[in-house]
């Protein structure tokens, strides 16, 4: 029935829509797929609310809670239904930080901010070499996938050099192969809050609203998904082979440990074992939050590392499955064992005994040149910039200005 809806009354209504003229002053987010109120969609959007521009503008939030709580003054809808392809057929501007549905057309006027999700270690796009994500056919359809979708983007955020490169070969993002379109190296918004929220007062106010203990010291462990293990499509497990008993035994009297969930991750975990040790947040959690109420890190493979090291604070690797990950699953774009900032760990035993016996200062120089890579650009002003690129388009003409574009492009 749902397929029927869509196809003979949604569909045709979205091209119907799109046929109404665009609104300049309409503005559209949209973090992890609707799944929740997150990374720099949300940040861009806040710093939004501070300049008090969601007065001026109007601006839309997709969602697929509806009664997920927002600042400000913004419109909640609810993904796939028509006030969703409504307002996608009217808006001058869409933010995103993951793909949208493939058959939402944009329209030539329109411009589509992608704010994409994290520096990559493991490789992406059109770079894999393999695709073992559920619901993907094979590595030719899934790249097709990912080519059509980047043909939609106009402008690609990142947060460093070393991710603009990346971005070239993995969407399809050069000059040569997308001349229209651009790469804005800003660092990211969600970044924001870490350089200009660290303080030992805002910290301490997260810290309750979050039910967080003051006493001890706090471990977050925010580790990535992996592409194979995956309950159904879009749907992953939470695969680890961390002993919780074993780290409860040793560390109990001195830590406590936040487990934050990949948002692709959904698994209802008995953690009633370790009450008043582990505290877990899902997808709807804001890590950037997490970042700052925590004094050390354990991570793997994922992004967070180059959040979390704005921080400067200890992290550990918790990288059980190194050489399968790495030669199997994904692959890296860098030798991560010469240059992560901590100490890697294969067993929990080697982690605890790390995390016990953590020196910083035999980490300090790959630490600082660490940051020096990946952080230049987190400056906490990263929203600045990109809301006044977004108030800058809202009134272009996106065709004269291509246009103009490609004939500096002929003159060079």
């Amino acid at each position: 029935m749902k397929k029927i809806i869509k196809k003979y009354l949604i569909l045709p209504g979205y091209t119907l829509f799109r046929k109404l003229p665009l609104n300049n002053d309409l503005i559209i987010f949209e973090s992890n797929m609707g799944r929740n109120y997150s990374g720099n969609p949300k940040h861009i959007y806040e710093e939004m609310v501070k300049q008090g521009l969601d007065k001026k503008l109007k601006c839309i939030w997709i969602l697929e809670d509806t009664n997920t709580k927002i600042p400000g003054n913004t419109l909640k809808v609810k993904r796939s239904r028509i006030k969703y392809y409504y307002y996608m057929a009217r808006a001058k501007i869409w933010v995103f930080d993951t793909r949208d549905p493939p058959h939402i057309q944009k329209r030539e006027q329109c411009y589509y901010i992608q704010t994409w999700h994290g520096t990559p270690l493991k490789k992406l796009g059109l770079d894999m070499d393999n695709v073992f994500m559920a619901g993907k056919e094979d590595i030719e359809t899934y790249k097709r996938n990912i080519y059509q979708d980047s043909r939609k983007w106009d402008f690609l955020l990142s947060q460093n050099e070393f991710s603009t490169e990346i971005f070239k070969s993995a969407f399809a993002f050069s000059k040569e192969l997308a001349p229209n379109k651009e790469i804005w190296t800003y660092g990211y918004p969600r970044n924001d809050i870490l350089v200009n929220n660290n303080t030992k007062k805002h910290i301490n106010k997260l810290k309750d609203d979050l039910s967080i203990p003051k006493n001890k010291k706090v471990l977050l462990y925010a580790p990535t998904w992996r592409d194979n293990e995956f309950h159904r499509r879009s749907i992953y497990k939470f695969a680890t082979a961390m002993d919780f008993d074993l780290l409860k035994e040793k560390l109990s009297s001195d830590y406590i440990i936040i487990v934050k969930y990949h948002y692709l991750v959904m698994e209802d975990i008995d953690w009633s074992n370790y009450k008043d040790f582990v505290y877990t947040f899902g997808a709807d959690q804001d890590i950037a939050d997490l970042y700052l109420v925590s004094d050390m890190l354990i991570t793997d493979y994922s992004s967070v590392m180059f959040d979390y090291s704005i921080l400067n604070r200890p992290m550990f690797f918790f990288m059980y499955d190194l050489e399968s990950y790495r030669d199997e699953l994904r692959g890296f774009y860098s030798n991560v064992v010469e240059e992560i900032p901590g100490p890697i760990s294969k067993t929990t035993e080697e982690l605890i005994t790390d995390i016990k016996g953590y020196d910083p200062g035999l980490y300090n120089d790959k630490y600082n040149a660490f940051r020096h890579k990946y952080n230049r650009k987190d400056n906490g002003k990263a929203s600045k910039r990109v809301i006044d690129r977004v108030l800058e388009l809202k009134n272009t003409d996106k065709l004269a200005a291509q246009k103009r574009l490609a004939e500096e492009l002929k003159i060079k």
